[in-house]
């Protein structure tokens, strides 16, 4: 039986894939016999993202927040653009927060979880269906801190049930979007709400929706949103936009240099800046500056291409989970509206069937996706297929998917 599917994911990739680079503005320097279906792990980077990058190393190089050269002033102000973009994008502002950039975003979450006073909660919340960045990270702090821990469940549609008695005085970490159907969670704005009221705390993991949805976290009063600038069409980079008190009663334990004001033998003084509390060594200057392209291009997005990144998303995954569920043996899961779509096939692995996949020239994720306990020992499932899909992706792309996958079920 493989070496058929095999053979017949060979010729399927000889196929020409007819695309039009002007479909999909910022990404026609793409190859067209390539299917790139895994943008929840990592976007597509659009054009201008690429070449800020390259301008960065090849005309500045310089290290900013640090020098007085005019490269450097250069990078100092670019930096300040991009942390101004972020707010912009999120309806916030800059008197009441602020911008920290860093490695992921698991590192910001931690970097915020391994530094919150002692004593200051009396719990720790999260949910479910958590991505491992946070679900871990919180059992790593109910134990650095004693104290306890909740996990909350979810209703049949996914909306978190929770008593007053979970939330008071509780640290409360949760998802803006699920990393594995792209649902979004419900009434966020509710459960911060609800938390602040019993004296807790919000960090929302925004990861998928900052690039998916992100109108669910603009003007959010959450005490700190981090997100990972490379699934939202930027470079390599996390970011954590958090309340600038959040950030000046952090029992800072990561520091060194970008960081400090005074140091002496024994002792050190803290910048006044809140975003140094995040900010240790040198910093991704390159990726910074060219983050700020990347939220530059999708402000001029819907002009360009007549529809913004997330409607583009939104239609084009409409139209894979419409062809998906006419196929036979096969079990699509997960919300209709949400961004991303996972399932099984009944005959064959999603592991073997990724690879077959990428035979054919399309790239899809296979797995647990981060989401081990949900999945695993939860539902007890197992490795699903998923396909997310971005602004690079087209209606050419959904059909070559469907008719490669097709032809593969029929041959299993």
């Amino acid at each position: 039986m493989r070496p058929r599917i095999i053979g017949e994911v060979r010729r399927l990739r000889r196929t020409p894939a007819g695309e039009d680079a002007s479909e999909r503005p910022g990404f026609a320097y793409l190859p067209a016999d390539t299917v790139y279906l895994d943008a929840a792990c990592q976007s597509m980077r659009p054009a201008p993202v690429i070449e800020a990058l390259d301008a960065y190393f090849r005309t500045l190089n310089a290290c900013g927040g640090r020098a007085s050269y005019e490269s450097a002033r250069q990078v100092d102000a670019g930096v300040a653009d991009t942390r101004a973009a972020v707010l912009r994008a999120l309806g916030l502002t800059s008197r009441t927060h602020a911008v920290s950039f860093t490695l992921n975003t698991t590192y910001g979450l931690n970097l915020l979880l391994t530094q919150m006073p002692a004593g200051r909660f009396r719990r720790v919340v999260t949910t479910v269906t958590e991505h491992n960045a946070v679900f871990l990270s919180t059992i790593a702090f109910a134990r650095a801190h004693g104290i306890d821990r909740v996990v909350l469940e979810r209703d049949a549609l996914g909306a978190l049930m929770y008593r007053d008695a979970d939330l008071t005085g509780a640290l409360v970490v949760v998802s803006a979007q699920n990393n594995v159907d792209g649902a979004v969670t419900a009434d966020l704005a509710g459960l911060v709400a609800d938390t602040h009221r019993l004296g807790g705390a919000v960090i929302v993991d925004a990861a998928q929706a900052m690039a998916h949805a992100p109108e669910v976290l603009r003007g959010l009063a959450a005490d700190a949103i981090c997100f990972s600038a490379h699934k939202a069409y930027g470079p390599s980079l996390g970011v954590v936009v958090a309340l600038r008190s959040l950030l000046m009663s952090l029992e800072i334990g990561f520091v060194g240099g970008g960081q400090v004001a005074e140091v002496t033998a024994e002792d050190f003084v803290l910048l006044d800046e809140p975003h140094t509390r995040l900010e240790p060594g040198l910093q991704a200057w390159g990726e910074i500056l060219a983050f700020g392209a990347a939220l530059r291009w999708r402000e001029a997005y819907a002009h360009a291409a007549g529809e913004s990144v997330e409607q583009r998303e939104r239609r084009l995954t409409r139209s894979l989970r419409e062809g998906l569920r006419e196929m036979p043996n096969l079990t699509v899961f997960g919300d209709p509206d949400g961004a991303l779509v996972p399932l099984r096939a009944h005959r064959v692995d999603s592991n073997r069937l990724a690879v077959f996949l990428s035979k054919a020239g399309i790239s899809a994720r296979s797995g647990y996706f981060c989401a081990h306990y949900w999945l695993r020992e939860r539902e007890r499932v197992e490795p699903l297929l998923r396909f997310s899909l971005g602004a690079h992706n087209t209606e050419q792309d959904v059909a070559r998917c469907l008719d490669v996958l097709g032809r593969m079920l029929r041959g299993l």
